[in-house]
């Protein structure tokens, strides 16, 4: 298959100015062609200036800024695009749509030209189907903004060539760009494995477990995450990331891994879209997040002794030495004194479970958060029984925090916020191994790039110990009784095998 050297675009949208800007910076010729001729205008504008920028903050030279506008051919019709070696389409996401702009392009391009779709959502081999030669037919999914954005998914569909996706990537890298081979199935890698952060952040919220701004202080502070789910949504905008929500849940004809929440569905209703309506799940003046600053608890003194449980000795010595650094009084022994502080460190339990599992007093019962270590400085996350006594509450917040923590007291939930939500991340990464919608490699940097995780979920994973995790989803499954917590094989066989999740 001959090397690209002249991309055909269709729709002058963001995305189609977006893989514009990059394909032309690359040394491509570019045919850009949209229904709208304002539309081409302002993207050759909205171009000229971008390079400008570019030029001023010394990104490029002025002579590569030329050479890329010069690169631009505005199209006013189809048949302008006869002699591209590859055409994307970025038009509206509606399978109607995109297979009759291919079957237009058919009879303009030569039987070499490669069709390419940016779709998010939609069945490369749903479009492909409607093409005389579907083997030629990819999908190309780049994510918005294209030129930030160093990663596009090379899509084959059940008939496509797997030449064609070996063109697609190999031009990825000349745009600069990382590519990702993914099997044709709803949500791709990216889309699919951005399923655990925001549906389980969204239950936690739905349960009352604890507000948006304190699972994205969680996430953010505890577990390493450079945003919250409700930060991400408000900033994607509810009219963008609920019917994704919706739509792959569908496609999975009801996974209860994917399955959405009211929460959203009201909140779209309402108009309370994020960011851009200047109200989401936070309120937004001038384009600032409004938070309210946290309500300190009670100051406790003196502090009472505290006994951890020595149930998960592992997170029992990470908890005393934290607290034997804090100059805690800490008890020995396998059962608590009268007058102590018991300390539990669930994985994937609520704290009403571990008391009466342990047979421990409830009323002094309060759980802490061990799965991403106990650092200092590094936020805490406590929870108390619906027994806990308040000033056993406040004296495990005020301990704590001793070294200048913060703490988050939630609710009682299996698996506290972190744990449930990680948990439901890797877990999710792993089932799209085990489909071998793509490899692991390619899940973790699709992941990484895509959504900006700390590390790709495989890595994550492993970092965290596969059978930890395994561990957190069984407990979540017994404790709750919801499905949406089974592990993946993919992830049980490789905890019990001792292998890395990133192992093919």
């Amino acid at each position: 298959m001959k090397q690209i050297q002249h991309v055909g675009i269709v729709g002058a949208g963001a995305m189609g100015r977006g893989i514009a800007q990059i394909a032309a910076q690359a040394g491509l010729r570019v045919s850009m062609y949209d229904a709208a001729p304002t539309a081409l205008a302002s993207a050759r504008e909205f171009l000229q200036q971008t390079w400008e920028k570019l030029v001023q903050r010394g990104k490029l030279d002025a002579a590569q800024a030329a050479a890329a506008l010069e690169a631009i051919e505005p199209c006013e019709d189809l048949s302008a695009l006869r002699e591209c070696d590859l055409v994307i389409e970025a038009i509206v996401e509606r399978l109607d749509a995109k297979q009759n702009l291919f079957r237009q392009l058919e009879d303009i391009v030569s039987s070499e030209c490669i069709l390419a779709s940016n779709t998010s959502s939609l069945s490369i081999t749903a479009i492909a189907s409607a093409c005389a030669r579907p083997s030629r037919v990819a999908g190309y999914h780049f994510f918005n903004p294209v030129p930030l954005m160093k990663v596009v998914e090379v899509v084959d569909g059940l008939r496509s060539d797997p030449a064609v996706g070996d063109a697609l990537a190999e031009l990825a890298r000349r745009m600069g760009h990382t590519p990702v081979r993914a099997k044709d199935m709803p949500g791709f890698i990216v889309n699919h494995a951005g399923r655990g952060l925001n549906t389980e952040g969204l239950r936690v919220l739905q349960e009352g477990v604890a507000t948006c701004a304190q699972v994205d202080a969680i996430m953010t502070e505890q577990a390493g995450f450079k945003m919250g789910p409700f930060e991400l949504m408000d900033l994607t905008g509810l009219d963008v990331s609920h019917p994704v929500m919706e739509s792959i849940y569908t496609q999975f004809f009801d996974e209860p891994r994917f399955r959405p929440s009211p929460v959203t569905t009201v909140r779209l209703a309402g108009g309370l879209l994020g960011r851009k309506t200047g109200q989401g799940f936070y309120t937004y003046v001038d384009g600032k997040k409004q938070v309210q600053p946290e309500t300190p608890r009670p100051s406790v003194t003196p502090l009472p002794e505290v006994w951890v449980s020595p149930v998960r000795p592992d997170a029992r010595a990470a908890v005393v030495e934290l607290l034997l650094g804090m100059e805690a009084r800490v008890q020995d022994g396998p059962h608590p004194g009268d007058d102590a502080l018991i300390v539990v460190t669930p994985y994937g339990e609520d704290a009403t479970t571990a008391a009466c599992d342990q047979g421990l007093d409830a009323r002094r019962t309060v759980a802490v958060d061990t799965l991403h270590g106990l650092p200092v400085g590094r936020r805490r996350t406590l929870m108390a029984t619906p027994l806990t006594e308040s000033r056993w509450l406040d004296a495990a917040a005020a301990q704590f925090s001793a070294d200048g923590a913060p703490v988050t007291v939630i609710q009682d939930s299996p698996g506290f916020v972190a744990q449930r939500i990680v948990a439901t991340i890797v877990n999710i990464a792993c089932e799209i191994a085990q489909q071998r919608i793509a490899t692991p490699a390619d899940i973790d940097q699709a992941v990484r790039l895509g959504l900006g995780y700390p590390q790709g979920p495989l890595a994550m994973g492993d970092a965290l110990g596969a059978a930890r995790i395994v561990e957190i989803l069984r407990n979540l499954v017994r404790v709750t009784g919801d499905m949406r917590y089974r592990p993946s094989l993919w992830l049980q066989r490789r905890a019990q095998l001792g292998m890395s999740l990133l192992a093919g």
